[in-house]
């Protein structure tokens, strides 16, 4: 069987990639699109054979992707645009789904992954984002964008990462040409002692990679040892006047809630805050992933990924369905 050729546009660090590259030899990681710096070196040094362009989607021309690939046809593009259109943590959120596709800057990364899509008309294509790209208004309008280059049949799935073993709870849509199948529950979680059990928990010993001490200011360092498990250090106001939660004491008998770019935790056991490497397991990286750049962005890239485990699963099932 030849490699299927794979593009992944917003790859970020690779955690859509890297699922693929997990599940089978076929799957050819060929050309990966991001205008991130240093999320773009992680890529590269985690997929040394890869082609990347640092390049802004919105102005990415599909005949610069095929020059690329020299023109070899794309089997599979796998896409992450920005959530912060359709994300309810986002206060400053549009007040309609129309708005926020069309009108938001961002919300039409969305636009400019399908018109990607439609141009390079791969066997199979995957968009992950969040769960509110799924509303029935949004599904409509993205169905009709899709609809003007001849695909007619647009599927969108709702996979739980807790549901393949990952350790932090995260539910997302995966906008596809294929259906997939709902994923059956586990009928243990993967739990947060289990999945950072074996990294050196001494500030003095750490030696794993991306798995230095994190500083935090005083004020919020003094308030870690009074934190019970699941209690936060900080509330911020969300859309729709929702509260969310920010340096939560993870709870090391269950799974994490949702890894995000700016999400910090504390760690179960200890006074301090969990490290990068500790949210890369709680993600589902393996320890060998190296991530580039100043820890800031180190955390982003974890908490911008779909988790390797998940997009594994994914990958499995497409293997299935084409044989």
């Amino acid at each position: 069987m030849k490699p299927l050729t794979i593009v992944d546009l917003y790859c970020g660090a690779g955690g859509f990639s890297l699922g693929f590259h997990l599940a089978s030899p076929h799957h050819q990681l060929s050309l990966a699109i991001d205008n991130n710096n240093w999320a773009l070196r992680t890529y590269e040094t985690n997929f040394p054979s890869a082609i990347t362009l640092n390049r802004d989607v919105t102005y990415l021309h599909s005949m610069e992707i095929l020059k690329e690939l020299n023109g070899k046809q794309v089997d599979i593009i796998l896409a992450g645009p920005p959530c912060e259109a359709f994300s309810s943590a986002n206060v400053n959120r549009k007040r309609t789904d129309y708005d926020r596709l069309y009108s938001d800057a961002t919300g039409r990364n969305m636009l400019h992954t399908i018109r990607l899509i439609s141009d390079l008309n791969p066997s199979y294509f995957i968009i992950e984002n969040v769960q509110q790209v799924a509303s029935k208004n949004m599904q409509t309008y993205i169905r009709r964008e899709f609809s003007k280059s001849g695909y007619s049949k647009i599927h969108f799935n709702m996979l739980e990462a807790l549901n393949v073993g990952v350790a932090s709870a995260r539910r997302r849509v995966f906008i596809s040409n294929v259906e997939f199948p709902p994923i059956q529950e586990e009928k243990e979680i993967t739990t947060v002692q289990h999945v950072l059990s074996g990294l050196s928990e001494s500030q003095s010993s750490f030696n794993c990679l991306n798995h230095e001490e994190v500083p935090l200011p005083h004020k919020l360092a003094k308030k870690i040892p009074r934190t019970p498990p699941n209690g936060a250090l900080i509330y911020f106001p969300g859309s729709g006047r929702r509260t969310f939660r920010n340096y939560i004491r993870l709870d090391s008998q269950t799974n994490a809630p949702t890894v995000m770019g700016k999400s910090r935790f504390i760690h179960p056991f200890l006074h301090r805050l969990c490290t990068v490497r500790e949210h890369a397991r709680l993600m589902s990286f393996p320890d060998s992933f190296s991530f580039a750049g100043p820890i800031v962005s180190q955390f982003n890239q974890v908490g911008e990924s779909v988790p390797p485990q998940l997009s594994k699963w994914i990958a499995n099932y497409l293997t299935k369905k084409t044989h």
